[in-house]
């Protein structure tokens, strides 16, 4: 949207299927860093931070890589002239500032979201087991 903003776009269907482009590409993205930080939190025994960073070292790379491959092939798309390019200019533009920014976002913010999930879960079982072991339940009524 911020692309379309600045080259002063329109956000119309062709943009739209640009924004559903990015929504896959970017949740590919983020998929395979914690898929890979949760196979090595379960099978090599490391702490969500330690699996979450292996993960965004290791992962970098292809995720560059698919990214740049996707941002690359949309570039003719976005300063392309020629017969019909008012369809396809925005569409080459919302792919290429939407992997752009979505690219630095995903990088910094999955494994920040990763882990404060991980602390949620710990909060969760904690509150859980809190109830279950110390009878720190609801008092019993008078009735009983």
């Amino acid at each position: 949207m911020l692309a379309l903003l600045l080259f002063k776009e329109d956000l119309n269907i062709v943009s739209i299927i640009g924004i559903v482009l990015l929504i896959g590409i970017v949740k590919k993205n983020a998929i395979m860093m914690i898929d890979f930080a949760l196979q090595a939190q379960r099978e090599e025994g490391k702490s969500p931070a330690a699996a979450i960073f292996e993960a965004c070292m290791l992962r970098f790379r292809p995720i560059l890589m698919t990214t740049m491959a996707a941002l690359l092939g949309a570039l003719p798309l976005a300063l392309g002239t020629g017969m019909g390019f008012e369809l396809r200019r925005p569409l080459g533009i919302t792919i290429v500032g939407g992997l752009i920014l979505s690219q630095v976002l995903t990088l910094y913010t999955t494994p920040v979201v990763y882990l404060e999930f991980d602390r949620l879960r710990l909060r969760m079982r904690g509150k859980q087991h809190g109830v279950l072991s110390h009878g720190t339940g609801p008092a019993p009524s008078a009735a009983t």
